[in-house]
Protein backbone atom coordinates (compact mmCIF):
# COMPACT_ATOMS: atom_id res chain seq x y z
CA UNK A 1 0.00 0.00 0.00
CA UNK A 2 1.15 3.42 -0.75
CA UNK A 3 2.00 5.80 2.14
CA UNK A 4 0.12 8.37 3.26
CA UNK A 5 2.45 10.66 4.68
CA UNK A 6 2.38 12.81 1.45
CA UNK A 7 -1.00 14.04 2.50
CA UNK A 8 -2.65 17.20 1.74
CA UNK A 9 -4.03 17.11 5.52
CA UNK A 10 -5.46 14.96 8.05
CA UNK A 11 -8.92 13.67 9.36
CA UNK A 12 -7.99 11.66 12.60
CA UNK A 13 -11.32 10.82 13.42
CA UNK A 14 -14.63 10.88 11.22
CA UNK A 15 -17.09 7.94 10.38
CA UNK A 16 -17.69 7.74 6.65
CA UNK A 17 -19.36 4.43 6.83
CA UNK A 18 -22.16 6.44 7.97
CA UNK A 19 -22.63 8.74 5.65
CA UNK A 20 -25.38 8.11 2.68
CA UNK A 21 -23.57 6.84 0.29
CA UNK A 22 -19.85 5.34 1.85
CA UNK A 23 -17.64 4.10 -1.05
CA UNK A 24 -18.94 8.08 -2.25
CA UNK A 25 -17.63 9.16 0.36
CA UNK A 26 -14.03 7.30 0.65
CA UNK A 27 -13.65 8.41 -2.76
CA UNK A 28 -14.15 12.08 -1.94
CA UNK A 29 -11.62 12.02 1.01
CA UNK A 30 -9.32 10.21 -1.32
CA UNK A 31 -9.26 12.78 -3.98
CA UNK A 32 -8.45 15.54 -1.96
CA UNK A 33 -5.52 13.71 -0.57
CA UNK A 34 -6.53 14.17 3.16
CA UNK A 35 -4.87 11.36 5.45
CA UNK A 36 -8.18 10.20 6.81
CA UNK A 37 -8.96 7.78 9.58
CA UNK A 38 -12.92 6.33 9.17
CA UNK A 39 -14.04 4.86 12.69
CA UNK A 40 -16.15 2.31 13.31
CA UNK A 41 -18.49 1.71 16.12
CA UNK A 42 -18.98 -1.92 16.05
CA UNK A 43 -16.72 -4.57 15.25
CA UNK A 44 -19.81 -5.89 12.80
CA UNK A 45 -18.66 -3.35 10.38
CA UNK A 46 -15.10 -4.11 10.13
CA UNK A 47 -15.41 -6.32 7.56
CA UNK A 48 -16.84 -3.87 5.13
CA UNK A 49 -14.53 -1.02 5.94
CA UNK A 50 -11.21 -3.07 5.52
CA UNK A 51 -12.27 -3.80 1.90
CA UNK A 52 -13.04 -0.79 0.97
CA UNK A 53 -9.88 1.18 2.12
CA UNK A 54 -7.91 -1.76 1.71
CA UNK A 55 -6.16 0.01 -1.44
CA UNK A 56 -6.87 3.42 -0.85
CA UNK A 57 -3.46 5.57 -0.44
CA UNK A 58 -4.67 8.21 2.21
CA UNK A 59 -7.95 6.53 3.58
CA UNK A 60 -7.51 3.91 6.59
CA UNK A 61 -10.27 1.84 9.05
CA UNK A 62 -10.13 1.80 12.66
CA UNK A 63 -11.68 -1.48 14.44
CA UNK A 64 -13.99 0.15 17.30
CA UNK A 65 -16.50 -0.90 19.39
CA UNK A 66 -18.19 2.70 20.55
CA UNK A 67 -18.68 3.06 24.71
CA UNK A 68 -22.28 4.72 23.57
CA UNK A 69 -23.27 1.39 22.13
CA UNK A 70 -22.03 -0.92 24.74
CA UNK A 71 -24.86 -1.35 26.62
CA UNK A 72 -26.19 -3.72 23.83
CA UNK A 73 -23.44 -4.51 21.81
CA UNK A 74 -20.84 -5.56 25.34
CA UNK A 75 -20.80 -9.18 23.72
CA UNK A 76 -19.12 -7.77 20.42
CA UNK A 77 -16.23 -7.79 22.26
CA UNK A 78 -15.44 -11.30 21.54
CA UNK A 79 -15.76 -10.56 17.91
CA UNK A 80 -13.45 -7.17 18.44
CA UNK A 81 -10.54 -9.11 19.80
CA UNK A 82 -11.01 -11.82 16.94
CA UNK A 83 -10.51 -9.27 14.36
CA UNK A 84 -7.74 -6.99 15.75
CA UNK A 85 -4.63 -8.51 14.22
CA UNK A 86 -6.49 -6.98 10.94
CA UNK A 87 -6.01 -3.84 12.04
CA UNK A 88 -3.55 -1.20 13.02
CA UNK A 89 -5.72 1.50 14.05
CA UNK A 90 -8.23 1.21 16.66
CA UNK A 91 -11.34 2.99 17.37
CA UNK A 92 -14.01 4.25 18.12
CA UNK A 93 -13.32 3.09 22.00
CA UNK A 94 -13.31 4.86 25.04
CA UNK A 95 -15.39 5.74 28.23
CA UNK A 96 -18.51 8.13 28.29
CA UNK A 97 -20.29 9.04 30.80
CA UNK A 98 -22.59 11.49 29.93
CA UNK A 99 -26.52 11.50 31.20
CA UNK A 100 -27.87 8.91 28.66
CA UNK A 101 -25.07 6.31 29.27
CA UNK A 102 -23.87 6.55 32.66
CA UNK A 103 -25.65 3.36 33.78
CA UNK A 104 -23.39 1.38 31.37
CA UNK A 105 -20.35 3.05 32.72
CA UNK A 106 -19.19 -0.23 34.73
CA UNK A 107 -19.73 -2.41 31.99
CA UNK A 108 -17.91 0.45 29.22
CA UNK A 109 -14.67 0.23 31.79
CA UNK A 110 -14.64 -3.65 31.63
CA UNK A 111 -14.70 -3.44 27.96
CA UNK A 112 -12.70 -0.39 27.09
CA UNK A 113 -9.62 -2.48 29.70
CA UNK A 114 -9.87 -5.56 27.30
CA UNK A 115 -9.33 -3.24 24.55
CA UNK A 116 -6.07 -1.61 25.68
CA UNK A 117 -5.43 -5.01 27.11
CA UNK A 118 -5.64 -6.98 24.00
CA UNK A 119 -3.70 -3.57 21.87
CA UNK A 120 -0.63 -3.94 24.71
CA UNK A 121 -0.06 -7.60 24.30
CA UNK A 122 -0.15 -6.84 20.03
CA UNK A 123 1.58 -3.96 20.49
CA UNK A 124 2.07 -1.95 17.16
CA UNK A 125 -1.73 -0.28 17.62
CA UNK A 126 -3.09 3.33 17.42
CA UNK A 127 -5.83 4.42 19.25
CA UNK A 128 -8.35 7.03 18.55
CA UNK A 129 -10.38 7.23 22.23
CA UNK A 130 -13.49 8.76 23.06
CA UNK A 131 -13.64 10.44 27.33
CA UNK A 132 -17.00 12.00 27.74
CA UNK A 133 -16.60 13.86 30.72
CA UNK A 134 -14.33 10.80 32.11
CA UNK A 135 -10.89 12.37 31.22
CA UNK A 136 -9.19 11.52 34.42
CA UNK A 137 -10.32 7.75 34.11
CA UNK A 138 -9.61 7.00 30.44
CA UNK A 139 -5.85 8.14 31.38
CA UNK A 140 -5.63 6.05 34.85
CA UNK A 141 -6.73 2.88 32.36
CA UNK A 142 -4.32 3.69 29.46
CA UNK A 143 -1.26 4.53 32.04
CA UNK A 144 -2.02 1.06 33.74
CA UNK A 145 -2.64 -0.73 30.80
CA UNK A 146 -1.43 0.29 27.72
CA UNK A 147 2.64 1.42 27.98
CA UNK A 148 3.94 3.86 25.47
CA UNK A 149 6.05 1.86 23.64
CA UNK A 150 2.62 -0.95 23.42
CA UNK A 151 0.66 1.68 21.10
CA UNK A 152 0.05 5.38 20.86
CA UNK A 153 -3.35 6.92 21.85
CA UNK A 154 -4.81 9.97 20.23
CA UNK A 155 -7.66 11.91 22.50
CA UNK A 156 -10.74 12.58 20.31
CA UNK A 157 -12.45 15.91 20.61
CA UNK A 158 -10.62 16.16 24.15
CA UNK A 159 -12.99 17.89 26.59
CA UNK A 160 -11.08 17.31 29.99
CA UNK A 161 -9.62 20.12 31.77
CA UNK A 162 -5.95 21.61 31.19
CA UNK A 163 -4.59 19.79 33.80
CA UNK A 164 -5.98 16.50 32.41
CA UNK A 165 -4.37 17.49 28.80
CA UNK A 166 -0.71 18.02 30.51
CA UNK A 167 -1.12 14.78 31.78
CA UNK A 168 -2.09 12.83 29.01
CA UNK A 169 1.11 14.94 26.91
CA UNK A 170 3.03 13.74 29.54
CA UNK A 171 1.71 10.00 28.92
CA UNK A 172 2.10 10.90 25.13
CA UNK A 173 -0.78 11.07 24.02
CA UNK A 174 -1.54 13.10 21.24
CA UNK A 175 -5.05 15.14 20.78
CA UNK A 176 -7.49 15.37 17.22
CA UNK A 177 -9.46 18.72 17.49
CA UNK A 178 -12.01 20.09 15.00
CA UNK A 179 -13.78 23.27 14.03
CA UNK A 180 -17.06 23.02 16.53
CA UNK A 181 -14.60 21.92 19.14
CA UNK A 182 -12.32 25.13 18.23
CA UNK A 183 -15.77 27.78 18.18
CA UNK A 184 -15.63 27.78 22.14
CA UNK A 185 -13.34 29.70 23.87
CA UNK A 186 -12.68 27.22 26.28
CA UNK A 187 -11.80 24.48 23.38
CA UNK A 188 -9.18 27.33 21.64
CA UNK A 189 -7.80 27.63 25.64
CA UNK A 190 -7.65 23.93 25.80
CA UNK A 191 -5.82 23.95 22.20
CA UNK A 192 -3.40 26.78 23.54
CA UNK A 193 -2.58 24.69 26.60
CA UNK A 194 -1.52 21.83 24.03
CA UNK A 195 2.22 20.80 22.67
CA UNK A 196 2.17 21.95 19.01
CA UNK A 197 3.84 18.73 18.76
CA UNK A 198 0.55 16.75 19.66
CA UNK A 199 -1.92 17.99 17.48
CA UNK A 200 -4.15 16.27 15.11
CA UNK A 201 -7.25 17.70 13.26
CA UNK A 202 -10.72 15.84 12.82
CA UNK A 203 -14.10 15.86 12.05
CA UNK A 204 -16.10 13.72 13.14
CA UNK A 205 -18.70 13.96 10.57
CA UNK A 206 -20.75 13.16 9.97
CA UNK A 207 -21.68 14.80 13.46
CA UNK A 208 -20.54 17.87 12.68
CA UNK A 209 -21.59 20.30 10.47
CA UNK A 210 -19.90 22.85 7.59
CA UNK A 211 -21.04 24.65 4.81
CA UNK A 212 -24.70 23.91 5.83
CA UNK A 213 -24.61 20.21 5.65
CA UNK A 214 -22.66 17.06 7.15
CA UNK A 215 -18.64 17.80 7.33
CA UNK A 216 -16.44 16.04 5.15
CA UNK A 217 -12.63 15.34 5.19
CA UNK A 218 -11.27 18.15 2.97
CA UNK A 219 -13.40 20.32 5.66
CA UNK A 220 -10.23 20.06 8.11
CA UNK A 221 -8.73 23.00 6.29
CA UNK A 222 -11.03 25.19 8.39
CA UNK A 223 -9.87 23.44 11.48
CA UNK A 224 -6.61 24.35 10.17
CA UNK A 225 -7.46 28.18 9.87
CA UNK A 226 -8.87 28.26 13.66
CA UNK A 227 -5.53 26.22 15.03
CA UNK A 228 -3.61 29.47 13.17
CA UNK A 229 -5.65 31.95 14.46
CA UNK A 230 -5.52 30.76 17.92
CA UNK A 231 -1.81 29.97 18.22
CA UNK A 232 -0.64 32.92 15.93
CA UNK A 233 0.93 30.13 12.83
CA UNK A 234 0.72 31.05 9.09
CA UNK A 235 -1.98 28.31 8.13
CA UNK A 236 0.25 26.69 6.26
CA UNK A 237 3.05 26.46 9.49
CA UNK A 238 -0.25 25.41 11.40
CA UNK A 239 -0.66 22.39 7.99
CA UNK A 240 3.08 21.52 8.12
CA UNK A 241 2.91 21.06 11.81
CA UNK A 242 -0.35 18.91 11.70
CA UNK A 243 1.04 16.92 8.58
CA UNK A 244 4.49 16.24 10.52
CA UNK A 245 2.53 15.31 13.79
CA UNK A 246 1.09 12.77 11.82
CA UNK A 247 4.37 11.22 10.35
CA UNK A 248 5.72 11.68 14.20
CA UNK A 249 2.57 9.10 15.27
CA UNK A 250 2.71 6.76 12.02
CA UNK A 251 6.43 5.82 12.35
CA UNK A 252 6.47 5.88 16.34
CA UNK A 253 5.72 2.60 16.19
CA UNK A 254 6.85 -1.03 13.90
Amino acid sequence: MSTPLQARGVDFHCHLDLFPDFEAAIDRAEKSQIFTLTVTTTPRAWQRNLELTRTTKYVRAALGLHPQLVAERADEIGLWESLLDQARYVGEVGLDAGPRFYKSLDKQKQIFRSILQRCADAGGKILTVHSVRTAPLVLDMIAECLPPDRGKVVLHWFSGTKADAARAALMGCYFSVNAQMLGSERGRALLSSLPVQRILTETDAPFTQSRGGPAEPADVARTIELIAGTLKLSPADAENQVIRNLRDLLTSLP
